[in-house]
């Protein structure tokens, strides 16, 4: 536990069950709200094949993931520690470019 402390710069045990916590409820939201979305756009799973399915509603995960990974830490008053690892994690996959 300490390790991770030190990498993530956390100063408590509270502060990385709080972090963890909104990964968790960030995870969830996010499969949750991508089912709407993609009958909104008109694919459903028993209707869509699923090698196009699946694929889509992953992508769709993807955006909305990110923006409720920022909100939830924000409310959970991690919003800096979020928005940091938002900024590392769009950087690492090239995306870096959209807060520059």
């Amino acid at each position: 536990m300490e390790k991770l402390k030190n990498r993530w710069g956390i100063d408590s045990n509270f502060q990385i069950v709080i972090i963890f916590i909104v990964f968790a409820v960030t995870g969830s939201a996010a499969a949750k709200l991508a089912a709407p979305l993609t009958e909104f756009i008109g694919l459903d799973s028993e209707t869509t094949n699923a090698w196009l399915y699946w694929p889509v509603r992953i992508l769709l995960i993807f955006p909305i993931y990110q923006v409720l990974l920022v909100t939830f830490g924000w409310l959970f008053g991690q919003f800096e520690f979020f928005w940091n690892f938002e900024k590392k994690m769009l950087n690492r996959l090239g995306l870096g470019f959209l807060f520059k």
